[in-house]
């Protein structure tokens, strides 16, 4: 039986705002069974949900899909500990 590697974030940066703003990070949500509903960025690292690589894709399309300003933002995966 194989361990979930679930040690990614999906973090994103202001664009016109370049280094001068902090960073975001993805906060999944999920129904009371567990079904993916969408992603909140929320200022807090620790907060921040915690994905395998499949899950941080998932939360990346959704945002560029449904978020209507995505373009403004720099989205990338990084692992926990960066």
């Amino acid at each position: 039986m194989s361990e979930i590697d679930q040690r990614y974030l999906v973090q994103q940066n202001k664009i016109v705002d370049g280094a001068s703003k902090p960073p975001v990070f993805a906060k999944v949500m999920r129904s009371k069974e567990g079904v993916f509903e969408g992603v909140s960025f929320i200022k807090s690292k620790d907060k921040a949900s915690v994905l395998t690589i499949e899950q941080a894709n998932e939360a990346i399309a959704w945002a560029n899909r449904k978020k209507p300003n995505a373009r403004e933002y720099q989205t990338k995966i990084i692992c926990v500990g960066q």
